[in-house]
């Protein structure tokens, strides 16, 4: 018999734990209701992603990653301007400020 630290028992007990919330949140997203409620908006963007993707798989690459660009941009538009609000106002993050000053003095090429 193997001998099994109480490390170990903690360790196996942990994945053990991650795997059923992984497994039960994969169960939950694929759940056509709420799949339905979330996504019934946004319904062009998704399809038009999902096309792309087809395409591709169809040996239309050019055409099928042009698709998925719209889809992606139609499916986050509502986000962008969240990310560049946030963008613009990070150097006034204290961590953030001091990143980009040094990163501002350094231009080196390789």
């Amino acid at each position: 018999m193997i001998s099994i630290s109480e490390w170990q028992k903690i360790g196996v007990g942990t994945t053990g734990f991650g795997i059923f919330f992984i497994l039960f949140g994969i169960l939950l997203y694929f759940d056509s209701v709420l799949l339905a409620f979330g996504n019934r908006h946004k319904l062009k963007g998704t399809s038009f992603f999902l096309g792309g993707v087809v395409i591709v798989l169809l040996r239309w690459p050019l055409l099928g990653m042009l698709l998925e660009t719209y889809g992606f941009l139609s499916l986050f538009k509502g986000f962008f301007p969240v990310v560049f609000g946030f963008l613009g106002n990070a150097s006034d993050i204290p961590f953030l400020s001091v990143l980009f000053r040094r990163l501002q003095g350094t231009s080196s090429m390789v």
